[in-house]
């Protein structure tokens, strides 16, 4: 049931601005006409289905797309959402199939959701064809009697990334008919291919063309992705060829407005704010009750259940239906993901809470407002998820609540870090040799190597030879043949360093264990170690017992008005240094962290009412990390404690700062900070990947380090807290000495002193 709207988008604003904090930026986008360029020569039955759909003519990126489709090159186009990129290659590949019963394309999708979605736009436009070209989504909910009848008969095979590793690359021998004729290779949301998923899909990209090769084709690739700094250069670093780029976007656009809203200081002197958390609820809950359709995205999958309880309770103290919202995030089941995608699409749900698996161009419908609670951590995703907002036309608006995050303040500080910026560059490392070796046994099992073949840009031998040794391949007649009885592809995640899910099982009911969910093992210690609350669909649940052995966690409902967070302890140990400038360096280090102790925090309130032990292992990686030291004489005169916290608030400011240089996720970076660093004897911060191997951050952050010294800098004296607070340094109990030994040890880097001179800038030291 919906609710009829009695208050538009221009009294929402209005009434947020009364909420009592400050409106940091108030941005208007005007309508943007259509331009429009000259049809291309299709096959008539294209145009005339074109015409059918009430499509007379292509915007501009379509056509300029197009030709150069039709000329053999390989095209990336980057334009907004909504502005019509699945025409840039449905419109060529179509017309190819039209003039060639023989082509075949593959669609890459990162995930079943969007594979599905675009199955149906494309299903539409052949069906008002009238001519029988196979369409299918082939991923792992495809029943077994379908899949033969899709490998004979499939013009057009729609998967995703994981499928093609698994599923199709090691059966090629099944997929003759595809891998002898295959034309085209679409990739979309090219721009989430990078850090560890995008090192991952180079390599299954280099194992596909291998397999192409092999049959005696070689396709013609189509990349689309959001407004990122180098999409040019990502998609030749993930395909290793060529391309062209078409930006200039020509689909019109309606009337966008986008606020910036930092919520009220309730204690000046510690820095401290409402709860952006709450805040943002209570903007949605009017929204919804007011009949306007919204998103809401934020960075966790706790607080998306925080979100949907708060959100639910306000509707119901309004007297609406609380289940015109839903919500949606990694974690939970498939069919239950499916239907709220449904039920969003058909206009059945209003509202929608969600981590970044809805910033995707998933068509969920014609919502009104996008609410990000918090910057979701780079350019690129603050654009993606405001602009699932007004995908289609007339006024919509996005508004951004800021948390106490420091990155979250120096933006609201300093909004032409967003508006004014461009976005970041997206980041893979292809040769990890974590990632590489991975795929070499995938290759090797689809086909025998010879000697002195390489894979991509990568040099085989070594590794054959080290895998030979193993045991893993057997070496023969100058080739390298799979002799393992594994299958190498199923036990190779491409999302994660694990392939590894816990089971969560619900045991209310006894001897009826129903599963709900899943979490990823690296998550597990932190979200469902014993006695934790795990929340699912805006129900909680305690865990009774998690078996580590098994991949299970047992769970029973639980009436209860707290959440848990749980602390992590982190050790870093340099195991190698590959280089140094000034008082940086970057290497190979190890990761140890343990959970130690968990919160009980009140929903309503997010008072600590308790707290419980963890007894967990600790878990171990190798990756690759920066690092500075600053010689002890620059913290001479503090007591411990001080110089514990200003070198905590130093690091928190690498933290926050970092991933927006990065264009990573804060859980992508391991940020840590010792007073007396083992290795180097000295106070130190470490920036390292939180993946093993690593994929290139480290190497990133060690190039930018003036960079990220500079915009530290600058975010902490854009704060304006007197002593520190969670905007800046991080700490609650921060005093101005502490703000002023973290300005000082920053100070320290920028101008590359490794010991503390008598004097800065012509006077005293502050310390």
């Amino acid at each position: 049931m919906l609710i009829e709207p009695n208050k538009d988008l221009a009294e929402l604003l209005s009434w947020i601005e009364g909420l009592g904090g400050d409106i940091t930026a108030h941005r208007t986008f005007p309508e943007r006409p259509a331009r429009y360029g000259e049809r291309p020569p299709l096959d008539h039955r294209l145009g005339e289905a074109l015409r059918r759909r009430g499509i007379e003519r292509l915007y501009t990126h379509q056509t300029e797309a197009i030709g150069h489709i039709r000329d053999g090159r390989h095209v990336v186009v980057v334009t907004p959402t909504a502005s019509g990129k699945t025409a840039c290659y449905n419109l060529p590949v179509l017309d190819s199939i039209l003039k060639g019963d023989a082509a075949r394309a593959l669609y890459l999708f990162p995930t079943k959701a969007l594979s599905q979605d675009q199955l149906t736009e494309l299903y539409g436009l052949v069906e008002a064809l009238e001519v029988d070209i196979g369409t299918f989504t082939y991923d792992g909910d495809t029943p077994p009697a379908a899949r033969r009848t899709i490998r004979k008969a499939g013009h057009i095979v729609i998967t995703n990334p994981d499928m093609l590793h698994t599923g199709i690359l090691p059966h090629h021998t099944k997929w003759i008919k595809l891998f002898e004729n295959l034309r085209y290779i679409v990739i979309d949301e090219l721009h989430t291919y990078r850090g560890v998923f995008g090192s991952h899909l180079a390599n299954v990209l280099r194992r596909l063309q291998r397999v192409c090769a092999f049959y005696g084709s070689e396709p013609q690739f189509i990349c689309c992705s959001a407004t990122i700094s180098n999409p040019g250069e990502l998609a030749e670093r993930l395909v290793e060829k060529p391309f062209r780029l078409v930006t200039q976007n020509g689909a019109p656009a309606g009337e966008k407005r986008v606020v910036f809203y930092n919520p009220p200081v309730v204690n000046r002197q510690l820095g401290i704010r409402q709860s952006s958390l709450k805040v943002a609820a209570r903007i949605a809950t009017e929204t919804l009750a007011n009949g306007i359709s919204t998103i809401v995205f934020t960075r966790s999958r706790i607080n998306v259940e925080l979100l949907l309880t708060y959100i639910r309770k306000g509707l119901a103290r309004r007297g609406a239906s609380t289940d015109i919202v839903g919500s949606y995030r990694g974690g939970y089941l498939p069919d239950e993901r499916r239907r709220l995608e449904r039920r969003l699409k058909s206009g059945e749900l209003l509202g929608v809470v969600s981590t970044s698996a809805l910033e995707l161009g998933v068509d969920i419908g014609s919502l009104q407002l996008a609410v990000l609670h918090g910057y979701p951590g780079s350019v690129a995703s603050a654009w993606q998820q405001m602009g699932r907002a007004g995908r289609r036309s007339g006024v919509s608006a996005a508004v951004m609540v800021a948390s106490s995050l420091a990155l979250d303040q120096f933006l609201t500080a300093r909004p032409e870090n967003l508006f004014g910026a461009s976005p970041e560059h997206a980041r893979l490392d292809a040769d990890n040799l974590y990632i590489l070796v991975n795929h070499v046994k995938c290759s090797a099992f689809e086909l025998p190597f010879r000697e002195g073949e390489s894979l991509g840009s990568a040099d085989m031998e070594e590794i054959l030879q080290y895998l030979a040794e193993q045991g893993t391949l057997h070496r023969a007649g100058g080739r390298y043949h799979w002799q393992s009885d594994s299958f190498p592809a199923e036990s190779i995640s491409l999302r994660s360093a694990t392939s590894e899910n816990y089971v969560i099982l619900d045991i209310t009911e006894t001897g009826n264990p129903v599963v709900i969910g899943e979490v990823d093992r690296p998550s597990a210690p932190m979200l469902i170690h014993p006695e934790a609350i795990y929340f699912h669909g805006g129900k909680a649940y305690q865990v009774t017992e998690l078996d580590p052995e098994g991949m299970r966690c047992y769970v029973r409902k639980a009436d209860v008005d707290y959440y848990t967070d749980a602390d992590l302890a982190v050790r870093m140990e340099v195991l190698d240094e590959f280089e140094r400038q000034g008082l940086w360096s970057w290497g190979e280090v190890l990761v140890a962290a343990r959970p130690t102790v968990y919160k009980k925090i009140r929903l309503h309130t997010h008072e600590n009412i308790g707290y419980g032990n963890i007894h967990l292992g600790e878990e171990q990686m190798h990756t690759t990390g920066a690092w500075f030291g600053i010689e002890e004489r620059w913290i001479e005169g503090l007591d411990r404690d001080t110089a514990s916290s200003a070198l905590s608030g130093l690091a928190n400011l690498f933290r926050n700062v970092a991933p927006l240089y990065l264009m990573c996720d804060h859980h992508d970076l391991i940020v840590h900070g010792h007073v007396r660093d083992p290795y180097l004897g000295q106070p130190a911060v470490y920036m390292a990947d939180n993946v093993p191997g690593g994929v290139g951050l480290a190497e990133t952050a060690f190039s930018l380090r003036d960079r990220l010294a500079a915009a530290c800098r600058e975010a902490l004296e854009s704060c304006g807290c007197r002593e520190g607070c969670p905007g800046c340094i991080g700490v609650f109990d921060a005093s101005e000495r502490i703000k002023e030994a973290s300005r000082w040890l920053l100070l320290a880097l920028e101008r590359g002193m490794g010991s503390r001179p008598e004097t800065a800038a012509g006077g005293d030291t502050p310390l």
